[in-house]
């Protein structure tokens, strides 16, 4: 396998190219990518069919209306590991098969396991301290909230390039997330911030374009709001679900393209830093006998 910096996201980017890195790499390799999403997101579209939130409309006991959502923990659950196993899946095939063809989907679904238990227990401590970050940041009101959560995204994405690359020791991953996160700190949330901002409105329009076969639902509920059940029915829907995994592969392989292009960055911009500094010479650091004059000899003197 070559070396990591042979990797074609591997390089200093500033918002530009960040940006057109990653849909070059889309791009180029779209194909793989949909295929890979659509299957994901036709599992995770199909499990979340197991949560049925139509029942509670039926439910008026608060006490039952709690047992009932109590029910429904175990599903959400297991459609957030299959969620997280498939991203971990998806992010090792993006940073290793451009590197070695061998790394196809198969052995990705494979090597990618060793990482999905460290990725858990360093969500899980991620999610703690977060939520620590969002109690602090509603002292400070909706700025700080979105402040905290913004910060928290940027250090998520640096999570799994860095497990995959670095290895997976959970101390020195947590360190080199808040290392490479907090370089160019600015930098790195403003991109965070963007991409987001993008994904948000692309995930608008596709979820509108979804929506365009089941419009006379919605007509119908505004016409008779009683009928608002009926807007839950579409999504058991075989037409749905299929649109919606086609729409979620288009979108999916985006966020692990953009986490390597910041790891990446982050990577190269360091490396540069070594470079400059071992190369510089010694003789060119200011010396503290450099502010005073040099003594004149005996010699110099008599010259004179």
């Amino acid at each position: 396998m070559e070396q990591i910096n042979n990797h074609p996201l591997y390089r200093r980017h500033n918002i530009d190219s960040a940006m057109s890195s990653l849909w070059e790499f889309y791009k180029a390799r779209f194909l793989a990518l949909f295929i890979i999403s659509f299957v994901m997101s036709l599992v995770i579209q199909y499990a979340s069919t197991m949560v049925n939130f139509k029942e509670l409309q039926t439910i008026t006991d608060p006490l039952q209306m709690l047992e009932a959502i109590k029910g429904f923990i175990g599903p959400i659950l297991l459609i957030s590991l299959i969620n997280l196993l498939f991203t971990t899946i998806l992010q090792y095939y993006i940073i290793y098969n451009p590197l070695d063809s061998e790394n196809n989907i198969v052995a990705a679904a494979l090597r990618s396991l060793k990482y999905f238990i460290p990725y858990l227990i360093i969500l899980v401590l991620l999610t703690f301290a977060g939520s620590i970050a969002i109690i602090l940041g509603l002292l400070a009101l909706i700025i700080g909230v979105f402040f905290s959560l913004l910060y928290l995204m940027t250090l998520y994405l640096f999570i799994l390039p860095i497990l995959m690359v670095e290895g997976t020791n959970i101390g020195n991953v947590i360190s080199r997330t808040f290392s490479l996160a907090h370089r160019n700190f600015w930098s790195n949330m403003g991109w965070v911030a963007v991409f987001l901002i993008i994904l948000i409105v692309i995930s608008v329009i596709f979820s509108a374009i979804i929506l365009i076969p089941f419009s006379g639902s919605f007509l119908k509920t505004i016409i008779n709001p009683e009928n608002v059940s009926e807007l839950l029915d579409f999504a058991t829907n075989p037409v749905f679900i299929i649109l919606s995994a086609v729409m979620g592969a288009l979108t999916m392989p985006l966020m692990p393209i953009f986490a390597c292009i910041l790891y990446f960055n982050g990577r190269a911009a360091e490396e540069q830093s070594q470079i400059v500094t071992d190369t510089s010479p010694e003789n060119d650091k200011v010396r503290v006998e450099d502010l005073y004059a040099k003594p004149r000899s005996e010699e110099d003197t008599e010259k004179e």
